[in-house]
């Protein structure tokens, strides 16, 4: 129920049900967020605002695209067809080229403003950009840099999709010769100042590039497109991370802890009577909800088959390493 105005209560609307059920139960970090029946009818609830969605892939492996074909409530086809318009995915989408890249640059200027632009990888603009060129158009080579120069103004909010666009990741570890830099740093250094939402991990769990998207829309559908993305910023870490996705200690909420808490510690990857805080897992210094979301359907988890190398934090993967420390 809702109180009106005089003070008398009303029956809830179905789509501010679904709207704070989803808020409830993202920030408290409950896996049921994507419980499909929630999932399906926010889809529905959310299907008026589709923004246009252009995702560029720069210095990366595509791991997060995989990683985002795997998600299963909603569907990565729910997704697609039901709650955003993929108008530019270089792995998804049919057409390929010169027409690919002209239609995005046609309809990004057509929808000033109102689109979402998603970056996987990192950005280099070292020797002109030259080290991730990404297309061209009218025989113009497009570097990532110059594109993101383009778009990224005229986006209402961007999305760095895994750690190499959040923070650098891999693609800027130690050895790099390209100078790499993560999406946000890049558009500081350019001044642009388009809020920018970091989901990292190497690869992230398919709920927090679709869980992200779905707060994001639904915060946009309540408060209107401006006053929205403000509303989702303010829910982000002093990382950029979504506190829904990455409010939890990995330490703290790990199945093993209470292994930890005894003492026990494992001799070798293979020995399960133990924590592997001892063998290098990098929980207690990671930020995200692994643990109670699990992976691959709820199966398994990153702890189960081997540790955690802290793939979710900006200093990944140099400050994490070495991942794996042999016990004497």
């Amino acid at each position: 129920m809702d109180k009106g105005r005089q003070g008398a209560l009303r029956p809830l609307s179905r789509r501010s049900f679904l709207r704070s059920s989803l808020r409830a139960a993202a920030l408290g970090g409950v896996t049921g967020v994507f419980d499909p029946g929630v999932a399906r009818a926010l889809a529905e609830t959310l299907s008026a605002v589709r923004p246009p969605v252009f995702w560029l892939q720069g210095m990366g492996c595509t791991g997060c695209s995989v990683s985002l074909l795997n998600s299963l409530h909603p569907t990565i086809a729910e997704v697609l067809l039901h709650v955003i318009r993929m108008d530019f995915h270089p792995t998804l989408m049919a057409e390929e080229g010169e027409g690919a890249m002209s239609f995005m640059l046609r309809t990004a200027k057509e929808s000033a403003g109102r689109y979402l632009l998603a970056v996987e990888g990192a950005v280099s603009e070292k020797d002109g950009g030259r080290y991730c060129v990404i297309g061209e158009a009218g025989h113009e080579e497009f570097p990532l840099s110059v594109i993101l120069e383009k778009l990224a103004p005229g986006a209402a909010a961007l999305l760095a999709v895994g750690g190499c666009a959040a923070y650098g990741g891999v693609s800027a570890a130690r050895g790099c010769v390209t100078g790499a830099c993560g999406v946000g740093d890049f558009l500081r250094k350019k001044g642009v100042k388009t809020p920018v939402i970091n989901i990292p991990g190497c690869p992230p769990h398919p709920d927090w590039m679709v869980g992200t998207l779905l707060l994001l829309l639904a915060a946009v559908e309540e408060k209107g497109l401006a006053e929205g993305v403000a509303e989702m910023t303010r829910q982000l870490d002093s990382q950029g991370r979504p506190l829904a996705f990455y409010g939890n200690n990995t330490h703290e909420n790990c199945p093993y802890l209470y292994l930890f808490d005894e003492g026990r510690m494992a001799k070798n990857l293979a020995d399960k009577s133990g924590c592997r805080y001892g063998t290098g897992c990098k929980g207690p210094g990671a930020w995200c909800d692994s643990p109670l979301r699990r992976w691959n359907g709820r199966v398994n988890w990153c702890v189960e088959n081997a540790l955690c190398i802290g793939c979710v934090q900006p200093d990944f993967p140099d400050g994490q390493s070495p991942f794996y420390r042999k016990r004497t």
